[in-house]
C-alpha cells in the first residue's frame, strides 16, 4: 500500500510521503489563493472551491480565511456554508451533506497520532473520517474529533468537543459534547411563529 492508501484506510502513515506533500501543497495553495480573493471574486472562490474539494455542491460558500489540509479528501453537498477560520484536517474523508452551516472557527480534525511517544516520534500519524448529516448547524469554536459522525437535523453548541458520534434531530453541546434535548415539534412551532411575524403573515 501506498502511504495514501494507508492513511485513507486508517492505518499508520508518514505523511513525509511525496505524494503526500505534493497534495498537501496543493490543499495549501488553493486555500491561500481563495483567502487572497475578494467579495467581487464569487466566480473564482466557486472555481477554486471545486478544484480543492473532491466534490462540493451548488452554492457551497467558505468565508476567508479558510484552511485545508489536503481538500481533495473532502466533499460538501448543496448550500454549504463556513463562516470565518474554518480548518479541515482531511488526512481522511470528511464528508459533509446538504444545507449546513459551520459557525466561526470550527474544526474538523480527522488527524490523530499515537499515545506512545516512541512511535509519535517516528512520524506515524492515522485518521479516521468525520462525516455530517443534512440540516446540520455547528456552532463557533467547535472542534470535531477523528471518527465521528453527526447525524442529520443536528445543532451542536457553541465550544463543543465532538469525540462520539451523535445522533440524529438533538441538540449536543458540551466538553464532550453530549446530547442535551431531542428537536421537537415545539420547537418548529416556535420558529414558525417567527418566521410568520418576520414575514407579517
Amino acid at each position: 500500500m501506498t502511504e495514501r492508501e494507508k492513511m485513507l484506510a486508517g492505518k499508520l502513515y508518514k505523511a513525509s510521503d511525496a505524494e503526500l506533500r505534493r497534495l498537501s501543497h496543493q490543499g495549501h495553495r488553493l486555500s491561500r489563493l481563495y483567502n487572497e480573493t475578494t467579495e467581487e471574486d464569487n466566480d473564482i472562490r466557486q472555481a477554486i472551491i471545486k478544484k480543492m474539494f473532491r466534490f462540493a455542491g451548488k452554492g457551497a460558500y467558505l468565508e476567508p480565511p479558510f484552511h485545508a489540509d489536503y481538500g481533495v479528501h473532502t466533499t460538501v453537498g448543496d448550500n454549504f456554508y463556513a463562516n470565518y477560520d474554518a480548518i479541515f484536517v482531511d488526512v481522511a474523508a470528511i464528508t459533509i451533506g446538504d444545507n449546513v452551516m459551520l459557525g466561526p472557527r470550527v474544526g474538523l480534525y480527522t488527524a490523530g497520532h499515537p499515545i506512545d511517544a516512541d512511535i509519535r516520534n517516528e512520524q506515524l500519524e492515522y485518521g479516521y473520517p468525520i462525516t455530517i448529516g443534512d440540516n446540520v448547524w455547528i456552532g463557533g469554536n467547535v472542534v470535531v474529533n477523528p471518527g465521528v459522525t453527526i447525524g442529520s437535523n443536528v445543532v451542536i453548541g457553541s465550544g463543543s468537543i465532538v469525540t462520539k458520534d451523535i445522533p440524529d434531530n438533538v441538540v449536543a453541546v458540551g466538553n464532550p459534547a453530549h446530547v442535551l434535548r431531542p428537536i421537537t415539534a415545539e420547537d418548529q412551532a416556535k420558529w414558525a411563529a417567527q418566521r410568520a411575524a418576520y414575514y407579517g403573515d
